[in-house]
This record gives C-alpha cells, structure tokens and sequence, in this order.
C-alpha cells in the first residue's frame, strides 16, 4: 500500500511539471485497450497493434536516452511529506530502533511509544536506544533553544519545556518490564541534526535525517532525507555512524553529573 501511494505521487508530481508526458500517454492507452479487449468485439486488430508498436518505439527510445540526474525533490523533502507513513506503522515489524533529537518530542508521541513497547521491545532481540540532549547542560542548551526556537517564525513549544517532558517519558520508559531492551542517553552537543533508524543493519533497515537549518517557518518545514542502503551504501553508513559516534559520546542516566 505504501508503495502504490508513493507511485501515485511520483505520477502526479511527473503530471504536474509535465515530464514522461509521452509514457503516461502510451499507458493510458494501453490501459483503455486492455479494458475494451476483455470483449474482443470492440477493438480492431489494427487498433491493437498500433498500440503495441507505439510502446515499443517509445520503450526502444528511452533505452537509447542518456541516463538523467535523479530527481532531488524525491529524496530531499519536508517533514510534512513523512506523514504519510508515521514512524508508528514503520515500527510494526521492526526489532531495533536508534533515536537522536534534542529533545525528541516530535517522535515520541503516544502512538509511537506505545508502538515502541508493543511491537520493538516486546521481542527478545528487540532493542531501543534514544539519545537527547542533557537538560543539565546549560550552555548547550541555551544554544540550542537559540537555533530551534528563537530562529523558527511560528514555534509551538520551548525546547526546554519539551526536553522536560521526554526525561520524564524516558525514566517511565527505562522502568517497563519488557522482553527487549531500553536504553537512553544525554548528549551534551547539539550536531544539528535529528535521526531516527529503524532496523539500520538490515536488508530493509532505513534512516531518516533532519537538519534543523538556521531559520525555518516551523518545524514542519525542516528539511528530511530518507536513506536505504541501496540508494547509497557510502551516505547510509555514513548517518549510522554519526548516530553510533553520538551515541558514544553521550552519558547514561546513572552517569550524570547533575540531574534534571
């Protein structure tokens, strides 16, 4: 289902600035005369064959063409065009999950925790680690509360207020009696960027990457970047050691200097 509705908005978006014009054409035609084909009485042989060799001259003609730079609007886009699929259904059938936001407060909703701890932890191998940023860090916070809501048009919450609330959604969460295993961390750099994995080291796994810019509308309108291994083998492993790097660097709960 995902599959058909991201094809139904790669034909659109094709449709709205007039590209491939010529193969959806062809197609539609092809379609229509599949259709009317089913009675055998409505379409003549000539009919038929013309537009079988239309499609074969059009396929000929595209192999020939020069291979064409990808469309960069398909891989970098806004936050707004991930809501189509929610982190929630992409934990369904996930076994491990890496989390990195200043806060986190956008991902963690109710609907993707409790997926969280339905689906990810409720699994022997299943494993969750989330990292935010440490709300004993004075300095690193008051930068980063800079960059995300003093430079954001319309903010709708304070980064310290939202970080106050994933602490206490992370020492709930650390406290679940579950088959799989939690663990949080505090960082004390903001690297710009927000990064969500789900299952990163299989055949399937993806990355997700937000940069948080230096002056956005909101925050609905911060760029994303979504990689699989095989759109890039060098860039995917390149955000999964970013966040394993970050991860690293970041302190457990017991481990910190001063407390929230």
């Amino acid at each position: 289902m995902i599959g058909v509705v991201g094809g139904l908005r790669r034909i659109g978006r094709d449709l709205a600035r007039r590209r491939h014009l010529d193969a959806y054409v062809v197609a539609a035609f092809a379609l229509v005369l599949a259709v009317l084909s089913l009675d055998g009485d409505l379409v003549s042989d000539d009919v038929r064959w013309s537009v079988v060799l239309a499609a074969l001259g059009l396929l000929v003609f595209r192999v020939t063409l020069p291979e064409s730079a990808g469309d960069v609007e398909t891989v970098l886009r806004s936050r707004v065009a991930f809501d189509d699929v929610s982190l929630a259904s992409r934990l369904r059938s996930a076994h491990t999950v890496c989390i990195f936001g200043p806060s986190a407060v956008n991902v963690l909703t109710p609907q993707t925790v409790d997926q969280l701890r339905s689906s990810v932890l409720a699994q022997r191998d299943g494993s969750v680690r989330i990292a935010v940023l440490d709300p004993s860090a004075a300095d690193v916070l008051a930068m980063a509360a800079e960059q995300l809501d003093d430079a954001v048009d319309y903010p709708i919450q304070t980064l310290p207020d939202a970080l106050d609330r994933t602490v206490v959604l992370l020492r709930s969460m650390a406290t679940w009696k579950v088959a799989g295993r939690f663990e949080h961390r505090f960082a004390r750099y903001n690297p710009g960027f927000s990064l969500v994995a789900v299952d990163p080291h299989e055949k399937h796994g993806v990355l997700i990457v937000e940069f948080h810019g230096f002056h956005n509308e909101s925050v609905a309108s911060r760029m994303h970047i979504e990689l699989r291994r095989r759109d890039s083998e060098h860039w995917y492993e390149y955000w999964l050691d970013q966040f394993e790097s970050l991860w690293s660097a970041s302190t457990p709960p017991g481990e910190r200097v001063a407390d929230a």
